[in-house]
């Protein structure tokens, strides 16, 4: 074999770091975790732990995306109606909970220590917020596509959805047997065609605002290879549709490009943060929940219409047209036959680029 290159020897010490923390993590809990103990286990040395992780909250995001992302899920029967799907949906979420009778050996559950390390620091409470939104957003459009044209809105009764699985495994781990899974299912296919709202329902308008950005012309390419997530496979970048760079304090504005671009239009929103290395493995962790339990449970032609695209380094935006970007981001293209035909910047700048 080889010598690796430096790249694939990164990689590699990378991976060994992940696999100690995450034994670590298991056996300790995150508070009680040390990242001294990581580096003995991963046979490193402290500062090799700290040049692939900035702290510990940020190995622990990264081990819980991994998680996301590779841990098996229990396989459903994916449904043929809304309410089916929905609720195959909450059994594949469901599924992956302790059980009360599984037997106890000592190790924590993976992630109890999330919401607490959300709410400890005020810089990921509103990314987690609008992450959770991406989350029903997603959700939302794969049960909309099941009850198939003219259905409306079902983005809030995703909401719900997710407010009840998220509730289920805090209880699971806090409270073990508090709730039947089975109940937690079968409310969650009775939200499908529950109608939220008073009067109007769950309607999505544009935005109104004292200033909505012009799209202006453009004639570029701008395309560049970068993953789905919600599909698990290359995404469709250069297929007629919208491109939005959006930071992790704007990612609800990506409704407004999917509601205002012409029917079977891609719409990709590629994600990006001033603080990639602790908040985009955060990012990676809530879209791989939702993206894999979406995939098992509704069929092919009802996923969403909505393509995620993970950018920490910033290399698909720069594509896009946008080299400095922030949480704060939030830019828009519009291309049609390969090319970047026209692009806005600025709140309002995905309805902007859809409507060009």
């Amino acid at each position: 074999m080889g010598r690796l290159t430096r790249a694939q020897a990164q990689e590699r010490t990378r991976e060994r770091v992940l696999e100690a923390a995450r034994t670590e993590f298991l056996e300790r809990g995150f508070r009680d975790a040390k990242i001294d103990v990581i580096a003995e286990r991963a046979e490193l040395t402290r500062g090799a732990v700290y040049s692939n992780f900035p702290g510990k909250r940020a190995l622990y995001l990264a081990v819980l995306a991994a998680e996301a992302e590779q841990a098996a899920i229990p396989q459903v029967v994916a449904g043929a109606t809304a309410p089916t799907a929905l609720g195959a949906f909450a059994r594949a979420w469901v599924g992956r909970l302790p059980l009360v009778t599984d037997d106890v050996d000592g190790t924590v559950p993976l992630g109890a220590d999330l919401v607490p390390e959300v709410l400890a620091d005020v810089r990921t409470r509103t990314p987690y917020a609008q992450l959770m939104a991406l989350g029903a957003i997603l959700l939302g459009l794969a049960v909309e596509r099941m009850h198939g044209a003219g259905a409306g809105r079902r983005v809030r009764s995703a909401e719900v959805a997710l407010t009840t699985l998220h509730g289920a495994t805090q209880l699971a781990a806090a409270a073990p047997g508090f709730a039947d899974p089975f109940d937690v299912v079968s409310a969650c296919e009775g939200l499908a065609d529950l109608e939220l709202g008073s009067g109007r329902g769950d309607e999505w308008a544009p935005p109104h605002l004292p200033y909505v950005p012009q799209a202006r012309p453009a004639n570029r390419r701008g395309s560049r290879l970068a993953p789905d997530t919600v599909r698990g496979a290359p995404a469709r970048l250069t297929d007629d549709g919208v491109v939005a760079v959006l930071g992790l304090h704007r990612l609800v504005a990506v409704e407004e490009a999917v509601r205002a671009a012409p029917p079977g239009s891609a719409v990709t929103a590629v994600l990006v943060s001033s603080d990639a290395a602790e908040l985009a493995p955060l990012a990676r962790l809530v879209v791989a929940d939702v993206s894999r339990c979406i995939r098992l449970a509704f069929p092919e032609r009802a996923w969403p219409q909505l393509q995620v695209v993970h950018d920490p380094a910033g290399a698909v935006a720069a594509a896009a047209g946008q080299r400095v970007v922030s949480d704060a981001t939030e830019a828009a293209v519009r291309v049609a036959d390969g090319r970047i035909v026209a692009e806005a910047e600025g709140r309002g700048a995905c309805h902007a680029a859809a409507s060009a």
